[in-house]
């Protein structure tokens, strides 16, 4: 499974993004996908993820984004409201077989990341 992430950029606090993820390969609809993010010098943080059984969110986002699939298009979004200056990172996409996990560990395959940069 290759991973292409797309979408970030800069946006003012308070405004909004939204993420995807491009997955080649087959059985996609059989994938937990997740996103993560990570400052420089920080370690890697679960953001949501996304399996046949429902979702997931970290504390710290939920209410404010939502992760959905497009299993037809083989993509993952992340739909990002009310953002603040501490969501600023690079966003990561993430895949696994079989159910949605929170540590990145558990993850087999990683796209490139993708900077989302909020000011203040």
């Amino acid at each position: 499974v290759q991973l292409q992430a797309s979408g970030g950029g800069l946006v003012q606090a308070g405004g909004s993004l939204r993420l995807s993820c491009a997955a080649s390969g087959r059985s996609f609809s059989s994938y937990a996908m997740a996103w993560f993010r990570q400052d420089p010098g920080k370690e890697r943080e679960f953001v949501a993820a996304v399996s046949a059984s429902g979702t997931v969110y970290a504390d710290s986002v939920k209410g404010r984004f939502t992760i959905s699939r497009d299993n037809a298009k083989n993509t993952v979004y992340l739909q990002m409201n009310s953002l603040k200056p501490e969501d600023t990172a690079v966003y990561y996409c993430a895949a696994r077989w079989g159910s949605k996990l929170i540590t990145p560990s558990d993850y087999t395959y990683w796209g490139q990341g993708t900077q989302v940069t909020v000011s203040s």
